[in-house]
Order: structure tokens, then sequence, then C-alpha cells
């Protein structure tokens, strides 16, 4: 370390926390204290490690489990079953009252180990950090554990290493890093060690290098300039530690239906009790009524349906390439109005590739997505597949011979080592047949001269023919200028202005579609320009070169992808961009996947920089992509539509996506290329990183959402026909009409098991024909309430109308309550088939398409005719023999219920049937 100069002040390293890229290299390391070629000696290391702490991203602060697990009693829903379950138990019903309490803590236990899972986030973001890294210490290389890693600490990089903290480059040659996980680039970013503009963002800082990110190409040299949490990694910590997760809209709902059920079952074991008092019915027996009416007012078997109907969705999205983490998720994905989605792997592949190739005869488009090595060159004006061109061979051939990278072909998919861009060339070679290992076999490697920033270019030299040959690509703008030749179907002729004019109007047509370009050339060379391992003459090579033609290199789209969001607009769920690339390259694709509309705005991170919170809350609807977008960006992003009650789901795979993951309404993260982070942080894991498997979960999500609602709906129906039959009945001053266990029976029997058969009802194929729901919509609309209640005074007028008939004829109260018992039973058991849709009838919707549901029915018919035929259950539940005359007229009088619905819903339909109004999300 170099004498004399004081340790670094805390205000020095307040400012350069983000400003080390605007400082000269020599002032960099100055201001920390530091030598560039020594590095930092034993004793100031500890000092530094002492003081700025271990290179470690901090976990935060731990949740106990016993925390976790007591967060999943936090729901009314929860304790009003609990309450069930000790009634159930107090009328002696032990089996009813335990099997409430299993589902409950069935519950606990699922939602308990997911949020676990969800918690290890911050874990899996400090595995990170690099196990360890080459320093400079005391004046010699040394390896070191990535955690003791200080400010000061010169590192040594070099291909294939994980950069072990952010760091100001020194020197380098020819170093390129992947950035892809922290800031959304898609190729690898070029490093130099010059100064940088004040306000340069981290992303275009070529200057300086970050934790986590890995050295494709090139060495260098870094000072370090921040460690653990003062890093740009850390920072993402300290946004994912600080991030919020709010109920999902079911929770809200269910938590709202659990607090209005409550008050109502209170509200009637009050009135029965006063009327009770008033007519001076005996305590015992006013218990028994009331306790009866509470058990009918709460739907027990309610968590269950939603457990079933979530599990079962969860398994069937898992089919369709849809891991989910959180149950709720479910349905929140199903409501999603708004999906912010990254760019890289997600809407494209994530993998560079070859699109356009231009020679002097044609241009050509090259089909084929990514990294697989199937692939045809199409003629652009033709349309016609190239084949044995000799033009397009010898350009590719050049492109594959002047290359590093490493490409290991399986026959459908391709793996690369090394920079994506080359790879990318070997994969567009080896679609023509041109594989490197033939190459290297033909034309053995005799020298390259690397790609640099100064130069824009690379050569290899290669034996070919007797003689050595130079293959060279790079900027066109620098190669064409030294460029002498042009091949041509006649041969290598004179590059004339023409032709220079013509390559660069194709350069410009490929840079308007986002693509990157490269210029392809090559030249012979005379045994005398190269000899031997003497270093080859640079500058006599790279000049007189015969112009191969131009390749355009882009991440695309997926094949998918434009169809998704074409499906994602007709469900009325808006589709926004948020990468980290260039602007141009955002505006293209999302003009390919027809993202940006006419009157949308794309937006760069530094003008969002510029726009206040309530500028952006008031601009968010019309902007459908943001490049250039940080951390922070995102989660203002989504907080701006949030802040307008929309539901939120974010897609993203790196890093910097994991804190927006946590905080949005349902977090979405690539299985495939995302990082760990973000899987932990996410709600949902897309196992194929396919946008079309984001669309198949939200169908999934609206269809669960859609059968918890209708069952929910079936639920509270039978349930109010029994309060309305025995409220009736204690209004008139009639003997109650039901038995407290014949209730439980019924809500066994007709409640639970085809409640759970209503929750495997197949999806509706037209569920993304409509809008999705408003985020505050109840989960119950007023007409299905007041379907609701139709339903529940229909069954209690069948279930009293044979009460009655009975009661007036002989007076026998067993014999009408035995007829009103089984009417209930048969009516709410028909009444199933009706509840699948509150639009379409039993005979549209097909009677034997829920086979469970037909089964269901069918056992509950014979265990209700058990019940009447088994002395011991005859006895237990106190009714009498069946005959065939009787259950006849019973059957009919229970299917009237059912009748009267579906010709409601034949001739009362309206226009909008399944439909809901479009919130008009973030609009005035």
């Amino acid at each position: 370390m170099k004498a004399g100069l004081a340790r670094p002040s805390r205000s020095g390293l307040a400012f350069a926390e983000d400003g080390w890229h605007a400082l000269p290299a020599a002032e960099v390391v100055e201001r920390l204290v530091s030598d560039a070629a020594h590095g930092l000696d034993e004793a100031e290391t500890a000092r530094r490690l002492s003081s700025a702490g271990p290179n470690a991203l901090r976990g935060g602060e731990r949740v106990s489990a016993w925390i976790l697990l007591a967060r999943q009693f936090h729901s009314l829903v929860i304790w009003v079953l609990i309450g069930a379950s000790g009634i159930s138990i107090a009328l002696g019903q032990r089996a009813d009252g335990i099997a409430i309490i299993a589902i409950v803590i069935l519950n606990a236990v699922i939602g308990f180990f997911l949020e676990y899972r969800a918690e290890r986030a911050m874990a899996a973001l400090a595995r990170l950090a690099a196990p360890r890294a080459r320093v400079v210490r005391a004046g010699r290389a040394a390896v070191i554990e990535a955690v003791d890693v200080v400010p000061g600490d010169v590192l040594l990089l070099e291909a294939g290493d994980l950069v072990a903290a952010d760091a100001r480059v020194l020197e380098c040659s020819a170093l390129r890093t992947h950035e892809a996980p922290l800031t959304g680039e898609s190729h690898p970013v070029e490093k130099h060690a010059e100064v940088c503009p004040r306000e340069t963002v981290p992303a275009d800082r070529r200057n300086m290098v970050f934790l986590g990110t890995g050295v494709v190409s090139g060495s260098g040299r870094a000072v370090v300039t921040a460690t653990g949490m003062g890093t740009e990694v850390g920072r993402i910590a300290e946004l994912l530690a600080t991030a919020r997760r709010d109920e999902t809209p079911l929770q809200r709902r269910l938590d709202q239906g659990a607090r209005r059920l409550l008050w109502a079952a209170v509200g009637i074991v009050a009135l029965v009790f006063i009327l009770g008092l008033l007519r001076a019915i005996a305590p015992f027996e006013l218990f028994l009524a009331a306790v009866s009416l509470a058990v009918a007012a709460v739907p027990e078997s309610l968590p269950a349906v939603v457990t079933v109907a979530l599990a079962l969705g969860v398994q069937r999205m898992a089919r369709r390439n849809v891991l989910v983490r959180r149950l709720p998720a479910v349905e929140t994905l199903g409501g999603a109005q708004v999906i912010c989605t990254d760019k890289t792997g997600t809407l494209t592949v994530g993998e560079m590739t070859v699109r356009k190739v231009v020679t002097s005869a044609r241009v050509y488009r090259v089909t084929g997505e990514g990294y697989t090595t199937r692939g045809a060159f199409l003629a652009d004006a033709t349309g016609y597949e190239a084949r044995n061109e000799p033009l397009l061979e010898d350009l590719l051939l050049a492109a594959a011979a002047c290359n590093d990278a490493q490409l290991t072909d399986t026959g459908t998919r391709s793996s690369i080592v090394g920079d994506p861009t080359e790879g990318a060339l070997l994969v567009a070679s080896a679609k023509a047949g041109l594989t490197r290992d033939d190459i290297d076999a033909r034309m053995p490697r005799l020298a390259t001269l690397p790609f640099d920033s100064d130069r824009k270019r690379m050569t290899v030299i290669r034996s070919r023919e007797g003689r050595p040959w130079a293959f060279v690509k790079g900027a066109p703008e620098t190669l064409l200028e030294r460029c002498s030749g042009i091949r041509t179907e006649a041969g290598v002729r004179d590059l004339t202005e023409s032709d220079r004019a013509g390559m660069l109007q194709a350069g410009a047509v490929m840079a308007s579609e986002a693509l990157r370009i490269l210029a392809v050339a090559e030249r012979p060379l005379e045994p005398a320009a190269f000899s031997g391992p003497r270093a080859p003459d640079q500058a006599g090579i790279e000049r007189g070169l015969s112009l191969l033609g131009l390749v355009g290199i882009q991440d695309p789209p997926r094949p998918e992808a434009r169809e998704s969001i074409q499906r994602c607009k007709r469900a009325g769920i808006r589709t926004v961009m948020i990468t980290g690339d260039h602007p141009d390259t955002a505006r293209a694709i999302a003009r390919e996947l027809d993202i940006l509309g006419r009157d949308d705005q794309v937006v760069a991170g530094s003008e969002l920089e510029r726009m206040s919170d309530r500028e952006l809350m008031e601009q968010v609807a019309r902007i459908a992509v943001y490049a250039r977008a940080t951390p922070e960006h995102k989660l203002r992003i989504l907080r701006a539509w949030k802040s307008h009650g929309a539901v939120v789901a974010m897609t993203g795979d790196g890093v910097n996506d994991a804190p927006a993951l946590k905080e949005a309404s349902i977090g979405i993260a690539m299985g495939v290329t995302g990082t760990e982070v973000a899987k932990e942080a996410a709600d949902i894991v897309i196992t194929d990183d396919n946008f079309a498997s984001i669309v198949a979960g939200v169908e999934e999500g609206r269809g669960i959402y859609d059968n918890i609602g209708k069952t929910l709906a079936y639920l509270l129906a039978g349930n109010a026909g029994e309060l309305a039959a025995m409220l009736t009945s204690t209004l008139v001053g009639w003997p109650l009409p039901l038995l407290p266990l014949q209730l439980l029976w019924i809500n066994l029997v007709t409640d639970g098991l085809p409640a759970l058969a209503l929750a495997t009802d197949p999806v509706d194929p037209e569920v993304l024909d409509r809008p999705p729901r408003h985020p505050q919509a109840p989960l119950l609309d007023g007409r299905l309430l007041a379907t609701t209640a139709l339903t529940g005074g229909l069954t209690a007028v069948v279930a009293l109308t044979a009460f009655v008939y009975e009661l007036s004829g002989d007076g026998e109260l067993t014999r009408a309550r035995d007829a009103a018992f089984t009417v209930l039973v048969i009516s709410e058991l028909l009444r199933s088939f009706g509840a699948r849709s509150a639009t379409r009838t039993v005979l549209e919707i097909g009677l034997f398409s829920n086979l469970r549901l037909v089964g269901i029915v069918a056992v509950g018919f014979l265990l209700q005719l058990a019940i009447h035929h088994v002395a011991p259950l005859r006895e237990l539940f106190d009714v009498t023999p069946i005959s065939l005359d009787r259950c006849a007229a019973w059957f009919a009088l229970g299917f009237v219920p059912l009748l009267v619905l579906e010709l409601k819903k034949m001739y009362g339909r309206t226009p909008a049937e399944h439909g809901g109004t479009r919130p008009e999300v973030g609009r005035d």
C-alpha cells in the first residue's frame, strides 16, 4: 500500500457509492488508498475487514417458524370453522368436529410450508457471491475466500470468473461480462477503463464490474469499490427485504364473507332465543334450535372446497408448466389485470440468434430461435430456401472460423460455452452444415488477434489451401473502411462506393429492427506476412480485406409470445414490458409482439428518474415499454399500477427482478433461466420459461376462481334454504322441521361432497374471452346473491310444503320431519347440477361432463335410502321407512327448485352473459 496516505474517510466513500465510475482510474485507487500494482498488505486488509465487515449479503431478519405457523390462523374463516367444530362436538358429533379441525390443521400446514420456502429468498440471494476470488495482496497474486474481499482490493479477472464484489476497472484486454442476472442485458457487456459520465445508470457503466456477474472473455484488473450490502446486488437485497406482500383478493373476499356469515349467524341465534323466550319454549329445546341454526348458517366445507379447488388447480397448472409456490396465488393469477414482464428469456428465447444475413447477392432471413441448430435460410425477396449457395456458405464459414465459442450439438438443442454472440454465429453455421470441428480439422488455427473495444474487430488466422488465411469480423463501419474488395457470385471484385453505400443501407435497416450487426471479411495472406509463432503484423493483416457480408443478431421473441399477448388482450389484460435493454431494442421487440400500441409510450430509465411518483401514477396506463430499468424503477412501476387498484403480475428471471416479484400481486419467475433468488421470491415459477404458460396459468386461475364462486353460491343457497325453513317454522309457531343431527347430515351429504365435485369442474373454454373481474368486486355479485336467495327460498318452500302436508295429515311430527329432511336432501343434490353455471343450462353444459358430480349425487341418493331402510340408521336419524309412491312424490317436489332455476336461465339471459365490467385500470 502507498505510504503516507490516510485511510479512506467516510465522506469519501459516501461520495463514491454511486460515483466511482465518474472518476479516473488513478483517482479511484488514490481515494481507496490502494495500489494498482501491489494491492493491499495483510495488516491493512485485516483493518478494513474489521471496519467494513465481511463481503456477504445480510439474510435479513429471520421470521421464526412459530410466527409463520401462527400467521396461518389469522383468517376469520378459520376461527368460524373452529367455532363450528366446537358446536358439532357439543352436539355429540365428534366425527364432524374432528373432521373440521383436521381441515383447519391441513390448511395451516400447507400454508406454513409454502411461506417458509418464500422466506428463503434472502438466503438464495446471498449464495450469488463468488466463493473465491483472485486478488493482488502485497504485490503477489493470491486466491482468497470471497467473503474476505475488502474495499481497495485489486481483483484479477479472467474468462470464467464470477466477480466477487463491485469494482472499478483499472485495465483490461477484451474484457466482457455477462450481466443479464443483474441488469437484464441479454448480450455480454464490453468493459473499458475510461471515465463514464456521472449520470450513467448502472447498466451502462462500462468501467464497472458487479458482484455475481460472470466474465465471458478477456482479462483485466479492477479495484474493489463496494462489498456486501454496499454492492448493486446488496441494494437489491435491501429492496427485497422491505418489499411488501399484500393479502390476495381471495383471502380478502373470504374474510369479508366470513364476517358477514358470523354476524348473520349471531343475529339469527339471537332472534330465535328472543322468539323462543316469548313463546316459553323449554331452555334445552331452545338451545338445540339455536345451535342447529348456527350450524346451518356456517358452510363447514368451504375451507375444504377452497383447498381442493386450489390443489387440483395446482396439479392442472403443473401439467401446463406452471409451478405454484403459494396456493392463493392460483386465484390471484386468474384476476391479473396487468402483467409487467421482463423481455430477456420471458418474451424472448434468452439466446442470441442470427436472424438476417446479407451478402452481395441477396438478403436471407434465418429461421429457428436460440441455440437450436434446426433452421433454414430464406431469401427475403422470394422466400425460397437457400441451399448450396457459395456466397452464403463462405460468409458462414468465415463467421465460424473467426470464433472462440464452443457449440455442443445434441441434435435438437445445443449449449454454448463462451460469448453468446459468437455462439449464435456457430449455430447459424451449423444450420448450413458447417461445424467448428470440421473447420478446425480442415483449417488449423495459426494465430488470433482478439477483439478489443478500440479496434472493434477480431481476426483469426488459419491455414487454408496451403497458405495463411485471415478471417475477420467486427463493427461494419470499422470493417468496411479496411475492405478493398467484395465477394460476388462472379468472384472477388473491387469494393465500390455504391457497394459500400448498399451495405451501410442494409445495416441501417437491420439496426432499425434492433439487430446487432457484424460485418465478416477475409483475405489470403502471403506466407511472409505470417511465419511461425512470431506476432503477426496486425496493421498489415487487417487491410485489403474482401467483404463477405453482414450478419444481424438478436435475442428473438418466442414464436408463441405474440399469440399469448393477443390472448391477454382479449382477456382484458394489459402487457407491459420492463427491460434493461436499450430503448431501440425494446421498442422493436415490443412492436413485433404487438405490445406497443399506436398511443403507447416507451420510457427509458433516465426519463423515469425525472418523473415524480405522482407523474408516473398519472402516466403509467399509457406506458407500454420501460427500457434501461433498474430494480427501483420496477418497484415504482408496480406501485404506480397498484395505486390504481390493479392486480399486477410481475414476471422475471434475474436478481434485479426479485424485489418486484415479492411485492407484486403475483410474482412469476422463470424456471430454466431464472436465478434461485427470483424463484424463491416468486409465487409461481414457469418451468419452461414460456410466456404462453403464464396465459395458461391465468386461464386456470380464472377457472378455479369461477369454481370457488359457484361452489360458495351452492353452499350458501343450501344453508339459506335450511335457515329459511327453520326460521319460518319458529316465526309461525310450528315445531322445528329438522333435528340438529339431520342438519349435520344435510351439510355433510349435500354440501361437502357435491361442493368438492363442483370445485373440480372443467374450466370454461371461453374464460379468457371476458375481462378480468374488478379487484374490489365481491366473490358473489348481486346477481349471484339474488339467485342464491331465490334458490334458498325455493328449497325452503318445497321442504316446508312436504313438512306441512305430512303434519296436517295424521299430525305425526316424525313423518313430517322425515318428509322435510328427505325433500331437502333431494332438492339440494339435484340442484348441484344446475349450480355448475349461472347462465348455461344442464343440457348445454352436458350432464356427464363432470362424472365426479354424477357419482357423488348417485351415492348421496343411495345413502339417503340407506338411512330410511337400515334400522340402526333409521333410529339414529329418527326417520321412517319410505314407500315407492312417497319417494316419487318427494323426488318430484325436490326437482322443483332445479326446474325453476333452469327455466330462469333460459328466459332471463342478458347480452353480456359471463361478462363483467372491464376495469379502466389507471385511466381517468
